[in-house]
């Protein structure tokens, strides 16, 4: 019986093979080094401009969710770098790109709007001050979760309990930590959004292999 050959480098994305992955990554890098190199102040204004939180959200709601997921929260060094390279290319090379950027985009939009308004109704309600209309808040990982959750439905049962396991109690343990509570809950939705997607992303498979 012939063994399958390792292609250890299928696990990064490349132009052919995984191109909404390979051209996000430069994307990524890019915002990563100007973070890292530029002028603090020029920095720190750019991500409070694409920061979505309330008040943004309420006056340049595409913008800012574009923008927003433009940046690495924690540098290129954070674990959801790490996971947007491995997760996405997985998921890109079963599903194709569309479905793949459709998934991490709904867990993006969506959780961060989940997070985000019960902010404003409280600020109306009078139970924040006006200040939490302003908390800065971007980054990837709402995408990245959403795709993790995405792609536990298209590996074995065993393995996809594993990966939902470990990548879950991360989460509730973040949780529990309650150092950004919004966020933490944020990536649980997120998660589960991703777990969601399961029926459309089998057909979107399916459709794949099909092809000639």
């Amino acid at each position: 019986m012939r063994r399958p050959r390792l292609r250890p480098w299928r696990l990064l994305p490349d132009p052919k093979g995984t191109p909404f992955t390979f051209g996000y990554a430069l994307v990524l890098a890019a915002t990563s080094l100007l973070s890292q190199y530029a002028d603090p102040e020029v920095v720190d204004a750019l991500l409070r401009g694409s920061s979505t939180d309330v008040a943004h959200l309420a006056h340049s709601p595409v913008l800012v969710l574009v923008a927003s997921a433009l940046w690495i929260a924690g540098g290129i060094t954070s674990p959801y770098a790490v996971g947007f390279l491995l997760v996405l290319t997985a998921l890109e090379r079963r599903i194709g790109g569309l479905r793949t950027a459709g998934v991490f985009l709904l867990g993006h939009v969506v959780a961060t709007l989940a997070t985000e308004v019960p902010v404003g109704l409280s600020v109306l309600a009078g139970h924040l001050p006006d200040s939490s209309l302003h908390r800065l808040d971007y980054g990837i990982s709402f995408g990245v979760a959403a795709s993790v959750g995405a792609l536990a439905g298209l590996l074995t049962p065993c393995l996809r309990w594993a990966v939902l396991a470990g990548f879950g109690w991360m989460l509730v343990d973040e949780l529990i930590a309650f150092t950004d509570p919004m966020t933490n809950w944020g990536h649980l939705l997120a998660l589960v959004i991703g777990v969601s997607s399961w029926p459309l992303i089998r057909r979107g498979r399916r459709s794949l292999a099909g092809r000639p």
